[in-house]
């Protein structure tokens, strides 16, 4: 059930390759029901996963690395790093390739014992390899929600393995991918109520 540096290349591709799909879409609306346009919403992917890979890399435990992170508009979410505008869908996908190979290029190269703060829990490579496919996997749901691309569910094992590193209450004896969805906040599962709020736990188990 372990999760692999490589899970989170596979993950970045799987998106990039759905997402490519509406290159030509209007991406200035809403990413299903968050609050910011599906630009935005790829922007913040691309900062949660070049985040997790600095944090990772600075091994510090006590603080997050203060990039400096600036909104563009009241209502856009604070990131440390965007995607120039003027490159389009393409370029805006080269950068998520791009975040998610720092990203995997940290974990892969970090011993098992390191250590680095987040908000949800001090945590491991791992578990930074799977919070950034959380992001990756959770935020493609809502791009793909927003730009009306039908048919994006990443395969069942990589959200299973993701679950448990990440998520440990989560039922076990329901799919995967609907589970992650519900874990985050997004989806229903039969007999159960939706959570109001989410987290993961990244802390080493």
């Amino acid at each position: 059930m372990t999760v692999t540096p490589a899970d989170i290349r596979l993950a970045a591709a799987l998106s990039a390759s759905t997402l490519r799909r509406a290159r030509d879409a209007d991406w200035s609306v809403r990413a299903d029901a968050l609050e910011w346009d599906c630009w935005e919403t790829a922007e913040h992917l691309i900062d949660d996963l070049f985040s997790y890979a600095v944090q990772l890399a600075s091994e510090r435990t006590d603080i997050d690395v203060p990039f400096r992170y600036t909104q563009e508009t009241p209502s856009s979410p604070y990131n440390a790093v965007r995607a120039d505008r003027a490159a389009g869908v393409d370029g805006l996908l080269v950068a998520l390739d791009s975040a998610a190979g720092l990203l995997h290029a940290v974990t892969a190269t970090k011993p098992p014992g390191a250590r680095a703060h987040h908000v949800f829990g001090v945590s491991d490579p791992e578990g930074f390899a799977a919070m950034g496919i959380v992001e990756t996997l959770v935020h493609t749901h809502d791009l793909a929600t927003g730009l009306g691309i039908d048919g994006w569910e990443p395969p069942a094992d990589l959200c299973a393995r993701t679950l448990h590193r990440l998520f440990p209450d989560a039922p076990a004896d329901t799919p995967p991918w609907p589970t992650l969805l519900w874990a985050t906040g997004r989806g229903d599962l039969p007999g159960r109520t939706r959570p109001g709020k989410w987290r993961w736990y990244g802390e080493p188990r």
